[in-house]
């Protein structure tokens, strides 16, 4: 399956190539370029830095897609920056976990209650969370004892409060994990590493 990359994305990308150089000796292909992509959405080279890989979190990400499992993103911008690719492509159920819920659990916020109801609905999943780290804090704690876990899980709110917490509790689970770490991240982020990955699993199409 062949899909056309835009002439500018394809500029851009060789402008991120010869700025990084060579990366064979810090990223896999795959991992260069879903941080080629991230890079690309934001500008910021700081993320070659930022972005952890656990072992496999590529290859169940890539099956997951190219398997239809359901994908879920924690807000509805997150599901915004992939629904166009997504439709052209696999067309996974996209599933924003706020905008599926009116009412919050007691103590929770709309999107925490969100991604637990999600979680318990399609374990098996992919979970993207570019916006709330709260969210990421209560999948993190549901994933604490699990007997099914998701496909993949990638950590990526942005902000100050709650945020390298959640991901420092990402970082003890033993899913399979795309994490952001520090304070960097957001919507964008999160978005560009699915499509990096929805464009990977169009790699394997061919």
């Amino acid at each position: 399956m062949n899909f056309p990359i835009h002439p500018i994305m394809t500029q851009s990308f060789a402008v991120i190539d010869r700025e990084i150089g060579t990366y064979k000796d810090k990223f896999s292909p795959a991992e260069y370029a879903i941080v080629r992509r991230v890079i690309h959405s934001t500008a910021d080279f700081e993320f070659q830095h930022l972005i952890c890989f656990s072992p496999n979190a590529i290859e169940a990400g890539i099956q997951a897609v190219r398997d239809r499992v359901p994908i879920i993103t924690d807000v509805g911008m997150v599901k915004q920056g992939v629904v166009n690719l997504l439709r052209k492509t696999f067309d996974n159920p996209l599933i924003s976990a706020v905008e599926g819920v009116e009412v919050a659990l007691p103590g929770k916020t709309r999107t925490e209650t969100g991604l637990i109801k999600s979680y318990e609905k399609f374990p098996t999943a992919i979970f993207a969370i570019g916006n709330a780290p709260t969210a990421l804090l209560a999948l993190c704690q549901e994933l604490e004892s699990a007997s099914t876990l998701p496909a993949l899980v990638i950590g990526a709110p942005v902000g100050f409060i709650s945020v390298v917490e959640s991901k420092a509790a990402l970082a003890r689970s033993p899913v399979n994990q795309i994490r952001v770490e520090g304070r960097k991240g957001g919507s964008s982020i999160a978005a560009a590493i699915l499509n990096a990955l929805i464009m990977l699993a169009l790699e394997r199409e061919s």
